[in-house]
């Protein structure tokens, strides 16, 4: 198996395998361990989407309501995307790179980026069609912040991190140690500044901290019976197949589709040096997550030959 991080396989709660390899720090000879933190990438969409329906459940903002009641100011083609359709990247809004000042690897503060985002012109009319946009979830972050009156990172410590103990995740810049560097074939890169990429890549976890909240958000430990289905139900439909993989739609934060021939609930991620890959498997309750500090890792290739361990147990 050529892993370069940590593999985590769980069944109703049991560990059936759990697999590192790998260093976390080449230069100083540190060893991936299970102990160690990665860069989870765009699974942090999935804490942003929980946020957003905590502060619906207790009315402090709701899903349809439109974007600029809370980012006011707002050009007249935004004005009737909501919520919902950051939630279900249906608003039309580009992807890094897919409009001046929507670089992930320039920084900028946050009002900047924001006015970034809001004058690039939409893709398409809010709605009409799919289309990934990590900078929607920037500003899924932002209205995270404004209903409720807190810092993103507060908010997601007090509400999710601290309820369900997940003692080794952290929001914003380099956690502490042990914290995996990002590698591209072997080779050190530099990291994105997560501190300025709230709702969308920005959190720090273990594998066996991400099992736990995937299967406690799934459990529903954290969410209402309406929340959690909402943030499955597959909002736009997607069609993307592979031998191991059916994409079938995208919910709030979450993929849907078909692995292995079992139902799945799932996130991929990619930031500069990282890789990573949560799904859930609700008919056998199981889980599977595998965290790399290294972004040249085969994912296809770690997630057929850990299948097995997930069906048969």
């Amino acid at each position: 198996m050529d892993l370069r991080g940590v593999a985590l396989v769980t069944k109703a709660g049991t560990v059936q395998t759990e697999r590192a390899a790998g260093l976390a720090d080449a230069a100083a000879g540190v060893p991936c361990t299970p102990r160690t933190r990665f860069q989870i990438c765009s699974i942090s969409k999935q804490f942003a989407a929980a946020a957003a329906l905590l502060l619906a459940e207790a009315g402090r903002l709701k899903l349809d309501d439109p974007v600029d009641r809370w980012l006011p100011g707002v050009p007249p083609q935004w004005s009737r995307v909501t919520l919902h359709h950051l939630l279900s990247h249906t608003a039309g809004v580009p992807h890094w790179l897919e409009a001046p000042g929507l670089d992930p690897a320039d920084p900028a503060p946050a009002a900047e980026r924001l006015q970034a985002i809001q004058t690039a012109p939409l893709r398409t009319a809010p709605g009409q069609a799919w289309h990934y946009s990590s900078p929607g979830f920037v500003l899924v972050g932002l209205i995270v912040e404004r209903a409720s009156g807190q810092s993103y990172a507060e908010f997601l410590t007090e509400r999710i991190l601290d309820p369900l103990a997940l003692t080794a995740t952290s929001i914003g810049g380099p956690p502490p140690e042990p914290a995996a560097r990002g590698y591209r074939d072997g080779q050190p890169v530099t990291s994105f500044d997560l501190a300025a990429m709230a709702g969308t890549g920005d959190i720090w976890s273990t594998a066996a901290d991400l099992a736990r909240f995937t299967a406690a958000l799934h459990g529903g430990e954290l969410l209402a019976d309406d929340s959690l289905r909402a943030m499955l139900t597959p909002h736009a439909p997607i069609e993307d197949d592979d031998e191991t993989l059916i994409t079938t739609g995208y919910g709030y934060g979450m993929f849907t589709g078909i692995f292995a021939g079992q139902a799945a609930h799932y996130h991929p991620g990619d930031n500069p040096g990282y890789q990573s890959f949560s799904v859930w498997l609700p008919d056998l309750a199981a889980s599977l997550v595998v965290l790399a500090n290294d972004d040249s890792v085969n994912m296809t290739g770690l997630l057929r030959q850990l299948l097995p361990i997930a069906l048969d147990g």
